[in-house]
Parts: C-alpha cells; structure tokens; sequence
C-alpha cells in the first residue's frame, strides 16, 4: 500500500516537472488574492472559497464573477450564433458536449447582454470611411408583422455604417439612417446611392445639405452607381434573420441586429476584402478580435478595501445564513480569521 502512494507520488512529482500538471495556487476570482480558504462546498459538490482580502465566496472554475459557464463557452455561444446557429441548436449542442442542462431564456440572456457591451466599445470608434455610401431598405418580420430595416454602407471598405428599423418608409426614416451613418464615419460623405425611392431624395437633403449628390440607380447601372453591394448584404441578412426566432418583439430586434451588425463589421472576414474584417480594412482596432474576446474583457479585478484599525481589531461580517440551532457565525478580521 505505502509502496503504491510512493509511486502515484513520485508519478505526480514528474508530471509537475514536465509540465503535464501545472501546480498553480487558487487565486481570488475578484481580487486575484492568494489569501483564501476553504468555505464548504456548493449543492452540487464543488468546491467553495472565501477570500480573506476582498471577503468573496467564489469556486476556482474559467468563469465570470456571478457565472456558471466557462469564459469559453460563453465565447463560443456568441461566435456560434451569430455565426448561423439558432438557440435551439445552442442548448442542444451545449447540452450534449458538457451533459448539462440549460434553459433556453439562458443563452438568449447571454447573447444580449455581452452584445450590448460589444456594441458600447464599437461606438466609442470612428472608421475611415470613403465618401460613397450605399443605402437601401428590405423587409424583415418581427413579432408577426412586417418591418423595415434600413442599411446604408461605405463602398470603399463594405463597412455598415449604420442600421435602421421602422414600420414605415417615410422620409423621416431615411434621414434618421442618414444622422446614424455620419456619426459613426464622423464626417458627411460626398455621395449617396440609393434605390428610386422618394423618401431618399428629401432625406439625404435635410441631412447633408446640397455638398452631398444624391444619386439614384437605376437597373442594370454600371457597378459604380448601382446598390448591388447591400443588397449581396441583405441577402445575407434575410438568409441570418431565418434562424434568429428570438425577434418578437423590435427592441429585441434592435439588441440582435446591433450584435450582428458588430459580427460582420469586425469579426467576420470578407472574401472580396482579402479575407479580413471590414473594420480592419477601416483602420479600426478594438480591445478584442473575437467573441471571446469580449468575454474575457470583462474579467474585472477589485481591489480589497483598506480599513484602517488604529491599533485596534476590526470585523467585518462575510456571511450571515439564517440562524440555526447550535449555529456559530463566521468572521472575518483585518488581523486574520476569527470564528465566534
């Protein structure tokens, strides 16, 4: 038996040495502190910690603070849904690859919250645009009634500036898509292609004034004047928004049409752009290059708060259950751990 111990210890030894086992101390989750200990064990069996600097409860698993899914996974949740995935397929795949199971309302939870921060970074940008956009609008259905969703891009860099929904097609819609698309270049552009809808002509006049020409294509137009760029969009929109059944509702259609429009302007690579992301072709840098990437940006460090003492002890209370009988309470102190 002792025999046995000395050669799995021995075994563990060489592993470490080799690399194979990486002999790390757990760390806090929030505060990256050394100075924890055990705190009991989750209903599930896991092992729980309390940190002695910042007082948080915590489990050494690649996680938000808050979060039961790794960082990974939350990444490829994301990378996979807007990369054509529904929710459905998600918790399917989800459940079959980590034999746990998720409810629906989870991933869609995710995918809006972590698409809003990604959408927050992106506005803090401004990409080096052309001075020819493209404009045009197509039919979408949310909640079971028809909407119209307004695009306009740079010709140049086949970045989307900016997208627009409505139920109608007036021309206040068109100048409000015209006001999103110069904020996000920073600058007015010099020309505007657009289908022959009339909305455009008064639209791309009160925004722009007369140093922006208008031009309306027409079929069959040379390449240069024609709006076959966005619709090769659209296309890909209609062919995106077939598998988003989430949208029941337009303010959920703006969260999900945000994200992509984030997917396809910095992370999804373009054929006719040698393989690269219109934002890269822009000059655009973020933070992150991927989903997983804005994951892992919000691993937030805090850090532990100072208490003064002047010579004398200071508690402070972590965790106080529901008191039961011959319960003790657990304290923790400046100078170290103190149980009552």
């Amino acid at each position: 038996m002792e025999k046995g111990l000395a050669n799995v210890a021995v075994d563990v030894v060489n592993r470490i040495a080799s690399g194979l086992i990486k002999a790390e101390p757990v760390k806090c989750r929030f505060c990256q502190s050394a100075r924890i200990y055990r705190y009991g064990h989750n209903r599930v069996g896991e092992q729980r910690y309390l940190c002695r600097d910042c007082h948080k409860v915590f489990m050494d698993t690649d996680s938000l603070p808050k979060m039961r899914v790794s960082v990974k996974h939350l990444g490829d949740i994301l990378g996979q849904y807007y990369g054509g995935m529904s929710f459905k397929e998600l918790r399917r795949q989800f459940e079959q690859q980590n034999q746990e199971s998720l409810s629906r309302s989870s991933f869609h939870r995710w995918v809006n919250y972590f698409s809003k921060l990604a959408v927050d970074e992106t506005r803090r940008h401004n990409p080096k645009v052309g001075n020819a956009w493209l404009a045009d609008e197509c039919v979408l259905k949310v909640g079971g009634e028809n909407i119209w969703c307004w695009d306009i891009i740079d010709s140049d860099t086949r970045f989307l500036l900016a997208t627009h929904l409505s139920r109608t097609r007036t021309t206040k819609d068109a100048q409000r898509l015209m006001e999103k698309a110069a904020k996000v270049a920073g600058k007015p552009p010099k020309v505007v292609i657009t289908d022959s809808l009339r909305s455009y002509i008064d639209g791309v006049e009160l925004t722009f004034g007369g140093d922006t020409k208008h031009i309306q294509s027409q079929p069959f137009a040379e390449s240069d004047l024609s709006t076959n760029k966005i619709e090769r969009w659209h296309s890909t929109l209609r062919t995106r928004m077939g598998i988003m059944r989430g949208l029941k509702s337009l303010e959920t259609a703006r969260t999900l049409l945000d994200g992509w429009l984030v997917h396809y302007n910095y992370f999804r690579p373009h054929e006719s752009l040698n393989d690269k992301p219109p934002a890269e072709v822009a000059g655009v840098r973020l933070p992150f290059k991927d989903w997983l990437g804005v994951v892992e940006n919000q691993r937030v460090v805090i850090q532990p708060e100072r208490v003064e003492s002047h010579n004398q002890p200071v508690y402070r209370v972590v965790h106080k259950p529901k008191r039961k009988r011959g319960y003790k309470p657990h304290y923790a102190s400046s100078l170290g751990e103190v149980r009552g």
